[in-house]
Parts: structure tokens; C-alpha cells; sequence
């Protein structure tokens, strides 16, 4: 921060209100793309899961593995092969998803008691029709919850991923907050990021309530 320069100013926010949008779009455009891809790919993997159970452990592995590598190193491995683009930090924010989306899934389609499954069974289910009709409405709870965590925690990897360039939020807290010493930019960024994540995360309540109302009503 510049000497005599307030600490923050709310000038450069009305100035600068087209870019704020931008970003917050970019943002929201990078985390929507990391968790639509980390569920398919969660969701195949627990469907494989629940087809051969012994698979569980070896993704689970693969999965913690991969979340234990720090997202600049990551990048930096990636970096010769899909240099800095929007690529690169993709693959790094789904490879962090996998961890909480494959274990809530799996764990969610553990949740559906046996009996239930036997009565499906009975019904003449087939395997299809028990996997949609039974087996992922019980699951559901769980399997938001997991969406929830994953999202929240990439919408804060995102900010990291403008170190390639990305774009996002992370662009006002990084390349203009810290490496400008310019704190309005940084103040602004993080607390665009909060809200945006504790707003996210309400909403997926609200749509987990909505899909299953069944749930409230055993809680009442």
C-alpha cells in the first residue's frame, strides 16, 4: 500500500463495478465446470463402486492421493503439457473434488438399508429402476452434502488457479491485492468469495430439501 493511500476505498469499488461482475462470472464459470465434471466422473466411479465393492478402496486411494498434492505443484506439473490455460487449472480443481464426491456418494449409496434393497428386489425392480427409484433418493442427502463441501472448497482453489491466469476472484486478491499491495482489491476479493460460497452453499440446502421432502418429515 502506497503511503497516504486510505486503506480501503470505496471509489475504486463504484469505478470498477464492471470488473467485479466479470469476475465474479469467471469465478462462477470455473467452479461450475470443476464440480459438473467432478460429478459425472464421482458419480461413474460410485456406480462402479456399487457393482464391484472392492473398488471402493483403490479409488478412495486414488482420490486422497491426488487431494494431498499442492495445487501449485500440480500446476506446475501441468503446465508444460497444457500450459497456463484454463485447462490446466481445470484439471487440477476436478482431481480436488474426486475426494469428497466419490466418498459421499459411495457412503450414500451404503446408507440404503438392506431390507429396502430386498423389498425393491421383490417388487421386480430392475437394476436400473432400483438404482433411481430407491437407491439415489435415500442417498440424495448424502450425496449433496458431499456437492457442498466440494464446491465450497473449490470456490477457494479457484482464487489460487490466477496464478496461470485463470481469471476469477483470485485475480483482485492476488494479482492486484498482493503483488500491487493494493488491499481495497484484496478486501473486495475475499469477501466476494465468502459470500459467494456461503450463498452457493444455502441454495444447495434448499435444493436438497426440495428433492427430498421426505427427509423433513422424518425430522419433524
Amino acid at each position: 500500500m502506497r503511503e497516504g493511500q486510505p486503506f480501503f476505498r470505496v471509489d475504486w469499488l463504484v469505478d470498477n463495478a464492471d470488473q467485479l461482475a466479470r469476475r465474479v462470472g469467471e469465478q462462477l464459470y470455473i467452479t461450475l465446470i470443476a464440480i459438473a465434471v467432478g460429478f459425472v466422473i464421482s458419480f461413474g466411479l460410485a456406480l462402479l463402486v456399487r457393482r464391484y465393492p472392492r473398488l471402493a478402496g483403490p479409488f478412495l486411494g486414488i482420490a486422497g492421493i491426488l487431494y494431498a498434492i499442492p495445487s501449485i505443484a500440480a500446476f506446475v506439473l501441468l503446465i508444460p503439457i497444457t500450459h497456463l490455460s484454463l485447462l490446466t487449472a481445470e484439471i487440477v480443481l476436478v482431481s480436488y473434488t474426486l475426494v469428497m464426491l466419490v466418498r459421499n456418494m459411495i457412503a450414500g449409496f451404503r446408507a440404503v438399508p438392506a431390507d429396502v434393497l430386498e423389498a425393491a428386489d421383490g417388487m421386480g425392480y430392475t437394476n436400473a429402476q432400483r438404482l433411481w427409484r430407491v437407491e439415489l433418493p435415500i442417498a440424495l442427502p448424502i450425496i449433496v452434502a458431499g456437492v457442498r463441501i466440494a464446491t465450497v472448497t473449490t470456490m477457494g482453489l479457484v482464487t489460487i488457479a490466477a496464478l496461470i491466469g485463470s481469471g476469477g476472484l483470485g485475480y483482485l486478491i492476488v494479482n492486484l491485492g498482493i503483488l500491487r499491495q493494493f488491499p481495497t482489491a484484496t478486501i473486495s476479493g475475499v469477501v466476494l468469495v465468502v459470500g459467494l460460497s456461503a450463498l452457493i452453499d444455502w441454495g444447495l440446502v434448499i435444493v436438497q430439501r426440495r428433492l427430498t421432502p421426505w427427509s423433513r418429515a422424518q425430522v419433524a
